[in-house]
C-alpha cells in the first residue's frame, strides 16, 4: 500500500465533496485518484468513502486535521467558460509552429492535425463537446513533451476539461493498438469495459485519419466559438 498516496487521494476527495464538485464518496474518490495519480491506482491505494464521509464531518465541525491543511494541493474556484476556452486557445495556438514527421504526418503541422481530428469527430458526433475536444486538445502535451506527451498534456488541461474527455486522451495512443491488433488482451479488456469505449475507438481511428495534406478545415476561432456555444445550439 502506498500510505501517501492514499492520504493525498482522500484529502483530494474529501475537499471535493466539501465544495460539492462530486455528488458522493465514491464519485469523489474516483475524481480525486485521476486528479492526484494521473493513471491506474491499485484498490489497496483508494481510500474508504466512509473514511472520506468522516474527514468532510470533520472538516464541517471545524477539527480539519493540519496535514489536510497544508496539503500540496490547493483546488481553486473553477473556471468560467470564457476561461476555459481562453485556455484552451493558449495551449493550441502554438501548435501551428510545431513541425511533424513528414512520413507519419504528411498533413503538415500539429495544429492542422488537431483540427483534422475535430472535422472527423464532427462528421460523427457535433453534438458532443466531451469527445470533440478530446479530439482537438489530445497533442496539446507534444510541445512540452514529444515523446510522452500524455501526461504534460492532461496536466495542462487540469480543472478545464471533464473526467470523460481526460480519459479519451489519457488512452488515445493504447487505442490505435486497437485498430492495428498490438494491444494485448488485458489492456484491451480494460478499455473494452469502459462506457466511452467505442468514442475511445473513433478518436482513435480520427488520429490516425486526420493526416490528409490539404484537407479543408475550419479556423481555430471558429471551432472553439461552435464547440462553446454547444450548448445553446442543441437544447
Amino acid at each position: 500500500m502506498n500510505e501517501r498516496l492514499r492520504r493525498q487521494i482522500l484529502f483530494e476527495a474529501a475537499h471535493l465533496l466539501q465544495t460539492r464538485r462530486a455528488n458522493d464518496a465514491r464519485q469523489a474518490r474516483m475524481q480525486a485518484a485521476r486528479r492526484v495519480s494521473r493513471g491506474w491506482v491499485h484498490p489497496a491505494d483508494l481510500p474508504d468513502p466512509r473514511e472520506i464521509n468522516g474527514l468532510v464531518r470533520q472538516i464541517e465541525v471545524g477539527e480539519t486535521p493540519s496535514e489536510y491543511a497544508g496539503a500540496a494541493w490547493n483546488m481553486q474556484d473553477p473556471p468560467t467558460e470564457n476561461e476555459r476556452f481562453e485556455a484552451f486557445a493558449k495551449l493550441l495556438t502554438p501548435l501551428e509552429f510545431v513541425g511533424q514527421n513528414r512520413r507519419r504526418h504528411p498533413e503538415g503541422d500539429l495544429l492542422y492535425h488537431c483540427l483534422q481530428v475535430f472535422e472527423l469527430l464532427y462528421e460523427e458526433c457535433p453534438y458532443d463537446e466531451e469527445v470533440l475536444l478530446a479530439g482537438l486538445l489530445h497533442d496539446v502535451g507534444r510541445p512540452l513533451d514529444p515523446k510522452n506527451h500524455i501526461e504534460p498534456g492532461l496536466s495542462a488541461l487540469s480543472g478545464l476539461i471533464s473526467e470523460r474527455t481526460a480519459w479519451l486522451i489519457e488512452h488515445h495512443i493504447l487505442a490505435r493498438g486497437l485498430l492495428d491488433g498490438t494491444i494485448g488482451i488485458r489492456a484491451r479488456r480494460r478499455l473494452s469495459a469502459n462506457e466511452d469505449f467505442e468514442w475511445l475507438e473513433l478518436l482513435a481511428r480520427a488520429d490516425l485519419d486526420g493526416r490528409i495534406p490539404g484537407m479543408r478545415v475550419r479556423e481555430l476561432d471558429e471551432v472553439l466559438n461552435y464547440v462553446q456555444n454547444l450548448g445553446a445550439e442543441f437544447v
